[in-house]
């Protein structure tokens, strides 16, 4: 029998796809997704449409100048967004898990292409490839016989920009397949995260006076970004602008060869996974059986033992992940850049020297924000371990309480190290602002959780620790999310401002309180709806959460 062809295959795949898009708009969360997307592909248009029109801009000007060289100063943008956005705006990317197909008879070839034409589909490859011809668009305005060597560079960095997000995401996927090296590579992240806040403070520490280094660093740093992809496709533009032909089609040649060598590292990651690989995070059988001796529970004053039960499991999984250890000192470590940086109380212009006892409502507020993906999607870390929950006799109220009562601890638990930061690195804050910042956490917390818990049973997501690049939240979660943050930080904004005005900070506290009144019967009337939910979204929950 002869194989189907690559063209076969690839047209079966995306009618499979339109299929399950036209379908998936039967059910009303298939239409709130469309709607969310639609809403979410409006704004990257809206910011794809001013990134190519200053791409285009720029590079007219840079090439009308003779100075083509400086498109460098273009490339390593699109470059940089091209390649850090995917990973740091995980919920705004949908791309399907391509080693789902790998279950159907299909070649290698066609495999290879569609992990490509996935990843082509992500926003930040539409963005940057908007922005790039956005600068063969002004390359060509200024130097129209520019026209085909800027199309065959630009093409070949694109395919570069592909190539290496793909290969990132393929390698991390096989460092992530397992705890161990999951745990440590999200610590990693995570840390290299916060060092790019020091870069502001460590530039503007420099611009303060002569700092000779400073400019041997810039020359130097000159010369080695011409030695990377971005620099060396404008070396390839610029060498040709000069009429150095030669010189031009060695930079294109060794940028073909880095995009060659990036995609054999690709290849040889599918190769792999397309012949069956396969990572068990499973422990090996021990040797010798040894026998372990009964473990209680915790027994929580004041909490049944199912809730007990259910908050030792959460707090319990929570230690366990690095990542989610590191996300308790944000807070302090946004007081502290703003300490070291341009929010400097100590300095008038400042917005902190005018109003700084609006550190702790800051960093409060910041410790709800961390917590948003956890709250908004909390039954996706059970996946599988959903049907237990169906099974066991445990009321859903229950569940969903001790859940919340675990990331209320977390918030409490930030709230009070930020207390202590901000009494350190500023001040101790009046007590009406504390009081205020309590009372707002009264209004804000109930708010957050009852929104959290009707996304989390209406709209799931599992959760999936081992792959990038995929949303872990769906995408009405995450329109929903942004609105009810944008109403709880517009409320909290209006209650200071209408105290500053009156010169009286404990009304904020009086109209935080009131607003607490109205969120606080909000949250147990949701709360007490809970079981019913669940049961009448059980084969929608499971479908999702336990999916291979």
């Amino acid at each position: 029998m002869t194989p189907p062809q690559v063209s076969t295959q690839l047209t079966a795949i995306a009618e499979l796809r339109w299929r399950m898009f036209v379908n998936g708009l039967r059910s009303k969360r298939g239409k709130m997704e469309l709607v969310s997307r639609v809403i979410v592909t409006a704004a990257f248009s809206f910011g794809g449409f001013g990134g190519f029109a200053v791409a285009t801009g720029a590079s007219w000007y840079v090439v009308s100048q003779g100075q083509a060289e400086y498109l460098a100063l273009i490339l390593w943008p699109i470059f940089f967004f091209w390649q850090v956005f995917p990973v740091m705006a995980t919920a705004f990317t949908n791309n399907p898990d391509s080693g789902e197909l790998l279950r159907f008879p299909l070649s290698y070839r066609s495999y290879f292409l569609i992990r490509l034409a996935y990843g082509y589909f992500d926003p930040a490859s539409a963005l940057g490839s908007v922005a790039l011809f956005g600068v063969l668009l002004g390359t060509s305005f200024a130097r129209p016989a520019l026209f085909p060597w800027a199309l065959l560079v630009l093409l070949t960095f694109v395919l570069f920009n592909l190539v290496l997000m793909q290969t990132v995401f393929a390698w991390l996927e096989r460092w992530l397949a397992q705890r161990r090296t999951r745990e440590i590579m999200g610590v990693l992240f995570i840390l290299a995260m916060l060092s790019f806040q020091l870069i502001g403070p460590a530039i503007e520490h420099l611009g303060r006076g002569p700092h000779p280094e400073f400019s041997r660093a810039t020359q130097i740093t000159a010369q080695v970004q011409a030695l990377l992809p971005p620099g060396i496709a404008a070396n390839a533009i610029a060498q040709v602008s000069h009429a150095h032909f030669p010189l031009g089609a060695l930079s294109l040649t060794v940028l073909a060869m880095l995009t060659a060598g990036i995609g054999l590292l690709l290849h040889l990651r599918l190769r792999a996974q397309f012949r069956g690989e396969n990572l068990s995070e499973a422990a090996a059988r021990p040797k010798v059986a040894q026998a372990q001796g009964l473990q209680v529970g915790w027994n929580l004053p004041g909490l049944s033992p199912s809730v007990a039960a259910v908050f030792e499991k959460e707090v319990r999984y929570l230690a366990r992940s690095g990542p989610m250890l590191l996300t308790l000192i944000m807070p302090v470590f946004m007081l502290v850049i703003f300490r070291m940086g341009p929010m400097n109380p100590m300095r008038q212009s400042s917005a902190l020297s005018r109003t700084p006892d609006m550190a702790f409502p800051g960093a409060a507020a910041y410790a709800i924000l961390v917590l948003t993906n956890l709250v908004f999607n909390s039954f996706g870390g059970d996946a599988a371990g959903m049907q237990f929950f169906y099974a066991s006799p445990v009321t859903f109220r229950q569940i969903v309480l001790a859940k919340n009562l675990t990331h209320a601890s977390i918030l409490v638990f930030n709230t009070a190290l930020a207390w202590i930061a901000v009494s350190y690195l500023y001040g101790t804050p009046h007590l009406a602002v504390s009081m205020a910042t309590l009372a707002g956490l009264l209004f804000a917390v109930p708010l957050n959780f009852a929104a959290g818990n009707l996304l989390s049973m209406y709209s799931p997501r599992k959760r999936d620790f081992s792959t990038f690049g995929r949303q872990n939240v769906s995408q009405t979660t995450v329109l929903a999310s942004f609105g009810v943050q944008i109403v709880i930080v517009g409320l909290g904004i209006a209650g200071f401002v209408i105290a500053r005005i009156s010169n009286n900070l404990w009304i904020a506290t009086l109209l935080f309180l009131v607003f607490a009144a109205i969120a606080i019967p909000i949250y147990v009337v949701v709360l007490n709806r809970m079981d019913g939910i669940a049961l009448q979204r059980r084969e929608t929950l499971l479908a999702e959460l336990c999916r291979a």
